[in-house]
């Protein structure tokens, strides 16, 4: 093989025209580590904040890969490696934050941080659900705990994590209610499976909790939204109950939490990759989410489709947010 690749590379903090293509030396895996041929990646919101320099602390060094995502074909292995082998196909959250990313025709990642992807899924495809799907799964299963039953809130359920939230609520047996902010966003929601949609620009917390948690509140809410909403979920909850968010930077006002002794959970998945710890626990919980893929239970909705080449325009789609589910690059 050649010993040069293309990658998308940035060299400062930027609007989407950043990106500039470049011929860069093909990485070579360390002993704990895979080298990945990429077959694609998908945009999530730490990647255009990264790229902005809103978070620098979370930034590849200059000359910098972005996107955390990756899809792809096992292209070398480290010594140490056991868990894979060249040709195997598999998905991943190897860098993008504090490392190289995918943006390129190979990454390099810690075996640690990769799994066998999903079988009954397009490999591209596969690239639209590591940061979400962990994301969802992290917020339901790890910060908060869903029972048969319990009624839980998700907002934003058309948005990247939310859209796999839904369907991680439902699989665990959860009634499922869904904001969105259009007719169009709460019906992509409930044909998810939610059992049932709220318009929030229109509609008061408390109408809704009486009408779809019996007065009582929800057992737990699921915010990847942040703000407003991550104030809002400390009154839809019912006392003792959960708030899991992944957007805890904001100032709130914390009071409920104590007068009704609810749990509060923060995720972020990315966490593992930026210490260099921990990083077995990426791949364990993806090998768990290609088995809810391959049971049927989960399905990444890719709205929109582009080339490595198009970079510029998936990032600008991305911060307008007039998509649902996940944008996806393709490496044609």
């Amino acid at each position: 093989m050649s010993s040069e690749m293309t990658a998308y590379v940035i060299d400062e903090y930027g609007d989407p025209d950043v990106f500039t293509e470049r011929t860069v030396d093909v990485p070579e895996p360390g002993p704990e580590e895979v080298r990945v041929e990429v077959r694609a990646s998908s945009l999530n919101p730490v990647d255009y904040k990264i790229r902005r320099g809103d978070i620098p602390d979370f930034a590849p060094e200059f000359p910098a890969v972005l996107h955390c995502d990756v899809s792809g074909v096992v292209d070398a292995v480290g010594d140490e490696v056991d868990r894979f082998e060249a040709g195997d196909e598999v998905y991943g959250m190897p860098g993008g934050a504090g490392r190289d990313g995918a943006l390129a025709d190979y990454v390099v990642g810690h075996a640690g941080t990769f799994a066998h992807a999903p079988e009954t899924l397009a490999l591209a495809d596969a690239a639209a659900l590591p940061v979400v799907a962990l994301t969802a799964w992290e917020m339901l299963t790890d910060k908060g705990t869903v029972d048969v039953d319990d009624d839980v809130l998700v907002y934003g359920a058309s948005g990247g994590v939310g859209h796999i939230g839904v369907q991680i609520a439902r699989w665990l047996g959860a009634d499922v209610t869904a904001t969105g902010s259009t007719e169009a966003k709460r019906a992509f929601a409930a044909d998810l499976g939610a059992d049932a949609t709220v318009d929030y620009t229109e509609t008061d917390v408390g109408s809704y909790v009486d009408q779809y948690a019996d007065g009582a509140g929800f057992d737990l809410v699921f915010d990847p939204v942040g703000d407003d909403h991550l104030q809002t979920a400390f009154e839809a909850v019912r006392p003792f109950g959960s708030v899991v968010t992944t957007e805890s930077s904001s100032t709130q006002d914390i009071s409920a939490l104590h007068a009704n002794s609810l749990d509060l959970g923060v995720v972020l998945v990315i966490l593992p990759v930026l210490l260099g710890e921990r990083q077995e626990r990426v791949g364990e919980e993806l090998a768990d989410i290609a088995a809810l893929v391959d049971d049927g239970a989960v399905e990444p909705h890719v709205d929109e489709r582009f080339a490595f080449d198009e970079v510029s325009d998936a990032h600008r789609l991305g911060e307008d947010g007039d998509f649902v589910g996940k944008i996806l690059l393709e490496n044609e």
